[in-house]
């Protein structure tokens, strides 16, 4: 391996720690509790975004996944990190794919922020997050109709998250920090 890998390699570590650490912090400090689940809503999720942007599909995913469930830890809910992390995990990766295929497919990324394919690739991410949640309070809560309850509070989380992130993102591809971006605009 040349310098230049090893300098990239160690760049994206340091980068996809970064990462995982604004995942924690934002899933952390800003807290509002759902009735009915015990649980809360946060802007983790725009973090998640906002790194699967930055890293791209595998660092972004690696750093929601342990972001995520560190908050849980951390924050009193460690019999929910397991779930998260993979639930979180997958959100992210579920964007990244999405993302990539549309590229791939020849789909231009906007140059001004973040595109439609980009906020698509959130809402599809998102969906799979209501989901996962849906399913993982179905097991620990054993009811449905709790679960069922937490499905408008997530889907406001990751809207709230979506529309955080694209701003977030905007703002910093108009800075010398554009060349930190997996996904070019």
């Amino acid at each position: 391996m040349n310098r230049y890998e090893s300098d990239k390699k160690i760049n994206m570590i340091v980068m996809t720690g970064l990462m995982m650490c604004l995942i924690l912090v934002a899933t952390s400090l800003f807290k509002v509790p759902v009735p009915f689940t015990q649980g809360y809503v946060h802007l983790g999720d725009a973090m998640i975004f906002l790194s699967v942007l930055v890293l791209g599909k595998k660092n972004g995913s690696i750093a929601a996944g342990f972001g995520s469930a560190l908050g849980d830890i951390l924050g009193g809910y460690a019999m929910w990190a397991p779930w998260t992390f993979v639930i979180k995990f997958a959100m992210a990766f579920v964007m990244g794919i999405f993302v990539e295929a549309m590229e791939k497919r020849g789909h231009k990324t906007g140059n001004k922020g973040v595109c439609l394919i980009e906020v698509l690739g959130m809402i599809l991410g998102g969906a799979e997050m209501a989901g996962g949640y849906f399913i993982a309070e179905r097991f620990i809560y054993g009811n449905w109709t709790v679960a069922a309850l937490a499905i408008p509070w997530n889907i406001g989380q990751f809207t709230v998250g979506m529309i955080v992130a694209t701003v977030l993102a905007a703002a910093l591809y108009k800075t010398p920090a554009k060349k930190f971006f997996a996904i070019k605009n």
